[in-house]
């Protein structure tokens, strides 16, 4: 009798990314977007999975001994093989429904930095088929981002766009879907958590967590300096390090922009150095169609304005800026002709 578990697969698009991960199922769209932290819970010396994503993420800094919160990735790449792949397992299941068996494992495209070395490419490839997949292409990341925010990437029109992801920021020049230059720094969303956990550490001897650093930047956290002089304030506990106890401090907009003058500039530098290396006829297309600017990064306040100050071209925030490298990466699943065309080696 054949098993009532014996049904095909649902294919998969994953942007697995440093701080979060986005799943794109075919036919369905986004179906699931959570924080890429895993919970290790170690029992009689064996170590199994607690949780993953939200519930993960809810455990950061607040664990007993017998359990580790892991972020599997670093920098967009693997920095946990193990725990990627049990990551991953998750995603996959869940994208399924929970089922574990079917006739065959699913299609899965994933998307990668587009400076990964050969060995983080194979990483990657190995820990999605460990996972479960039956098939694995890759995409690099410029170009899903282009494809998800709706830039003409097939036409013979140059487009530029610059992802800014929580490990990496990948800036993109794409005509006729192609590559035609891309540059990619490891500085993104957690460069500018950790600079802002030093800045306060440093000024106010206060000692916080990543989802402290991570909370201030999202409620007032600025590329420019406010209009004001101080800007927005927000409330700061952490652990005061010259007195062992608890602390309590206010921290403003103004403090914060100057936290992140250190990684917004290296952003804004990989931006520059991308135009610089850019054709000329490509560059003209760039000054009428302007600069994309897609990922969670790209939501921080002003660094749009710095962007368009610095290179003197009109930048857009795509819509769905957290979104567009899945999207992306699940339209080519659903256009094989698409992903023939544009897969990474």
């Amino acid at each position: 009798m054949r098993s009532l578990f014996n049904f095909a697969s649902r294919d998969i698009a994953i942007d697995l990314g440093t701080a979060n991960t986005v799943v794109y199922a075919r036919g369905v769209g986004i179906i699931s977007s959570e924080p890429s932290v895993v919970a290790m819970e170690t029992i009689d010396g064996i170590r199994k999975v607690r949780a993953v994503g939200d519930d993960a993420k809810l455990m950061l800094g607040k664990t007993p001994r017998n359990i580790q919160t892991i972020r599997p990735l670093r920098s967009g790449v693997i920095a946990d093989l193990e725990i990627a792949e049990e990551m991953i397992k998750h995603f996959i299941r869940k994208a399924q429904g929970g089922l574990t068996r079917f006739s065959r494992g699913p299609e899965v495209v994933i998307c990668i930095p587009s400076g990964a070395t050969s060995v983080e490419r194979r990483a990657i490839r190995d820990a999605v088929s460990n996972a479960g997949a039956d098939k694995v292409s890759l995409i690099e990341e410029p170009m899903a981002a282009a494809i998800g925010a709706g830039l003409p990437v097939a036409e013979p029109i140059g487009s530029m766009v610059v992802d800014i992801g929580g490990g990496t920021t990948e800036v993109g020049v794409i005509s006729l879907q192609g590559l035609a230059f891309c540059r990619s720094a490891r500085v993104g969303g957690d460069r500018m958590d950790d600079a802002i956990a030093s800045y306060v550490r440093r000024n106010f001897n206060l000692l916080i967590g990543e989802g402290t650093a991570e909370r201030v930047k999202l409620e007032i956290g600025s590329a420019l300096h406010p209009g004001d002089g101080i800007g927005l304030i927000t409330t700061v506990r952490g652990r005061d390090v010259s007195r062992g106890m608890p602390g309590e401090i206010e921290l403003n907009q103004a403090q914060v922009a100057d936290a992140l003058a250190e990684p917004v500039a290296q952003i804004v530098e990989v931006v520059r150095a991308a135009l610089e290396h850019t054709q000329p006829e490509i560059a003209a297309d760039v000054i009428d169609q302007g600069i994309t600017m897609t990922g969670g990064g790209s939501l921080l306040r002003g660094i749009g304005t710095l962007i368009q100050e610095a290179t003197g071209l009109p930048v857009h925030i795509a819509d769905n800026a957290m979104e567009c490298v899945a999207l992306g990466a699940g339209q080519t699943l659903e256009d094989r002709v698409l992903r023939g065309a544009l897969m990474a080696a």
